[in-house]
């Protein structure tokens, strides 16, 4: 929100100076983002008056002209100017004049003196381009200095509002606020009279009651759309940093500004019959005010006539029924747009607009009629015209309801870390225009009933009330102390997060965090069997979605870094993923999520250049599950979004807990993935019971190593084979061994021969032979049971 100091003083004018008065709106949270003059510095301009004009002798394109300047001596000035006329009054810099650019001295054009300047806007820095003179109204007083008359010495003071105040997007917003964090009286402007002078009404039609809960409109004919703005009105847009346009586009923009209600205006004789606000039909057109046709879908709210739409409700009119400068009647229309029904609207067509900004954060719901009266009175002091009745459509179950909350001092005195006198709380709160009853008995702590008003629909609960005392009471004058509290040395938990992280880290892996709202197009190839949640006001297209898997935001990084010229990447996130439970509710699931590509090992010359695979992710997942005291193994499963043949689901007695594998070759080929790319991710859950360290002797003894290899179906999993053989390998086993299998000449096709190394000891004895070897042919007659496999000779 950007506005005039002027202008704010005019309505409340606290004894602070500019940067006191920054400060103060600053550290009650509406915080100021700059301060900038209003105009560039020059010095020695007046207002002058142009009496006479005579070509110049000596060159087609200047005037000689005789300019009154109100010293008694008129002064003879060569200008160049198109607009330049008999009886104009501009802005004269004298000779002395030091302009943002350039400083006046007397001189000679083409051999006639010229003692001074004509001035445009552009070169008194008022304005980046003009076109000719910079006009001033024919009662400007001469001779008087453009900077006072202008009111020049003013700043533009530019507030970086949060969401929720969005009942400070104008300047009757902001003196509520100056007035109630200073005390200052505020002056507000006496409220419009408008004379009816016509019956003509224009029927207005609210189909969609729950999104237009309020529409006010008012038909006025007979205006003079050529005739100028007046110079205070749009000097007031300028340092707002709107530009004027038209009267009347100039009368419904300054309304904004000024109470921060959007408006519009339709051109009355290009609408028709009556006025429908309703959702639009699908596929139905509407070229807008800039020129941008859209194709319109079924929840967009439209103000209509009885032909077409005419204009994006709360975002932007349209082209058909806009004003212009033959214009002779206009339809101004007021409403209210319930803000959850409206938001994401203008997004959804690449559109924000000061009418939408204001629409999605919530204007006042009791405020339409004044802003239309206010805009009523001020076409009709400048533009001329008549004035019709008010068209008024309410539904007032739909609006906004003023809910009382409870207020206590005990909870006030709990949070703020003072008791506040009653007196100090009920004066700040009748400052925010508050209402207010006290409830509690005498002799007991003060409890009251606050009913905020229409335009703080952002106050709901006892902690906003307590946070509005404390800002108009002052942060600053709040005691600031060291929080003290007898606290017991509780046992400290273990670290899971940190030890996870850490293990990762020590094995090449960074951390890396992405948002929770992803794409829900690659959402939904990454996990197509989750649904995931739809975000009704998302900050963009590409996250739309809340994840259901961490995948989402790691696969864009890899393609981020991998567009960067970096193609050995591997990365980890832990955070939340947002799925639904069977039985429909909302569940909140904490993940370890990681993904890789690239080399295994960083290049040297000491190995060689071997791609990344996925027992080397395995490998990974293995080593973070030494830090868990589960009992959890891979399994081959099948995942849409992982590759058939190198995908492993993570379980643990039998419940499925994560998943790890290679990208699909499709996803790789459609999301321009360069090389293999390999994800897993694993429910944290797995490490909230870690395994705790625990002291064991080394023994003293020899151990026994005996070698197998044994032939086995070739597509029987090896995991499920060391199993059995730690299940009937008996108690001294220490270490089991695969190291190697072999499929080639000698072998069956179908088979492959798997070499083992058992390793037996005992902690306080020597093993012998006679013991290990009942204990070898129990393990060889169980894999021959379960897995039919063979002792290879």
């Amino acid at each position: 929100m950007k506005f005039s100091e002027h202008w704010l003083r005019e309505w409340v004018n606290p004894p602070l100076s500019t940067e006191a008065l920054a400060a103060q709106l600053t550290m009650a949270g509406l915080e100021v983002d700059s301060i900038a003059a209003v105009a560039a510095e020059f010095s020695r301009v007046v207002v002058g008056e142009v009496v006479s004009i005579t070509p110049h002798p000596d060159a087609d394109k200047l005037n000689v002209c005789q300019v009154n300047v109100g010293t008694g001596e008129i002064l003879q000035i060569v200008c160049g100017a198109a607009n330049v006329c008999v009886g104009m009054r501009a802005p004269v810099a004298l000779v002395g004049a030091q302009l943002p650019k350039v400083q006046i001295k007397k001189a000679k054009l083409r051999g006639v003196e010229s003692s001074g300047m004509l001035c445009s806007a552009s070169e008194l820095g008022l304005a980046e381009t003009s076109e000719g003179l910079f006009s001033l109204p024919s009662d400007a007083p001469i001779g008087e200095d453009l900077r006072h008359y202008l009111q020049l010495n003013d700043v533009s003071i530019e507030v970086d509002l949060t969401p929720n105040r969005s009942d400070c997007l104008g300047v009757l917003g902001i003196a509520r606020e100056v007035r109630a964090l200073t005390g200052s009286p505020l002056t507000l402007p006496a409220p419009a009279q408008i004379p009816v002078t016509l019956s003509d009404c224009l029927p207005v039609a609210v189909s969609d009651s729950a999104a237009c809960p309020h529409y006010v409109g008012r038909v006025v004919r007979g205006i003079n759309n050529h005739l100028p703005t007046p110079l205070w009105l749009r000097e007031r847009l300028r340092r707002s940093g709107l530009r004027s346009l038209s009267p009347v586009v100039d009368v419904t923009n300054y309304v904004l500004l000024e109470l921060g209600q959007p408006m519009h205006a339709f051109d009355l004789a290009k609408l028709s019959g009556g006025i429908q606000v309703r959702k639009a039909r699908a596929g139905e057109a509407l070229t807008l005010l800039d020129g941008q046709q859209l194709s319109l879908d079924e929840n967009t709210l439209v103000i209509a006539d009885q032909q077409q739409a005419q204009a994006l409700a709360g975002i932007m009119g349209g082209q058909a029924a806009s004003v212009n400068s033959a214009t002779q009647a206009v339809f101004l229309e007021s409403a209210f747009f319930t803000p959850t029904l409206l938001a994401g609207c203008a997004r959804r067509y690449g559109l924000h607009t000061d009418s939408s900004h204001r629409f999605e954060r919530g204007v006042d719901p009791a405020l339409q009629v004044q802003a239309i009266d206010r805009a009523t009175e001020l076409l009709l002091s400048i533009v001329g015209g008549q004035a019709g009745p008010l068209t008024e459509v309410t539904f007032s179950n739909a609006l906004p309801e003023r809910h009382s909350i409870s207020l206590r001092a005990t909870r006030l005195a709990l949070l703020l870390g003072q008791a506040l006198p009653d007196a100090e709380v009920e004066e700040c709160l009748h400052r925010l225009d508050m209402e207010i009853e006290k409830t509690s008995p005498p002799n007991a702590p003060s409890e009251w009933h606050v009913v905020p008003p229409s335009f703080r629909f952002d106050l709901s609960l006892e902690a906003d009330l307590i946070e509005e005392v404390a800002r108009v009471y002052g942060y600053n004058r709040l005691p600031s102390q060291a929080a003290s509290a007898a606290l017991d040395i509780q046992r400290r938990p273990a670290d899971s997060l940190r030890t996870v992280q850490s293990a990762l880290l020590e094995r090449g892996y960074q951390e890396a965090i992405t948002y929770s709202f992803v794409d829900p197009q690659l959402q939904a190839q990454l996990s197509p069997n989750l649904s995931g949640i739809t975000l009704a006001n998302p900050l963009a297209s590409d996250m739309a979605a809340m994840r259901t898997s961490l995948w989402s935001g790691l696969v864009q990084a890899v393609l981020h870094n991998q567009k960067r010229q970096q193609p050995d990447i591997r990365l980890f996130e832990t955070g939340l993923r947002f799925v639904y439970a069977s039985d429909g509710t909302l569940q909140q699931e904490k993940m370890l999520a990681g993904v890789a590509c690239g080399r295994a090992l960083p290049e040297q010359w000491g190995s060689d250049k071997r791609a990344l695979d996925f027992f080397d992710l395995k490998g990974d997942l293995e080593a973070l599950f030494k830090h868990s005291a589960l009992t959890l193994r891979f399994d081959s499963g099948t995942h849409l979004a992982l590759h058939p043949g190198q995908t492993a689901k993570i379980t643990h007695e039998g419940e499925t807990l994560g998943w790890l594998g290679k990208l699909h070759p499709a996803l790789e080929s459609r999301l321009d993935v360069n090389g293999a790319l390999y994800l897993f991710e694993i429910a944290f859950k797995v490490w909230d019971t870690q395994a705790l360290p625990s002291f064991q002797s080394l023994s003293k003894f020899p151990a026994i190593r005996r070698d197998i290899a044994i032939v086995v179906e070739r597509r029987l999993q090896t995991s499920a084979l060391l199993e059995q053989i730690r299940k009937n390998a008996g108690e001294f086993l220490t270490n089991l061994q695969l190291f190697d299998i072999y499929q080639g000449e000698g072998i069956d096709p179908e088979k492959k021969s798997l070499a083992l190394g058992l390793t037996f000891r005992a902690s306080s004895r020597n093993l012998t032979e006679s013991e290990i070897d009942p204990v070898i042919d129990r393990v060889l007659a169980a894999l021959e049971q379960h897995f039919n496999a063979a002792l290879r000779t």
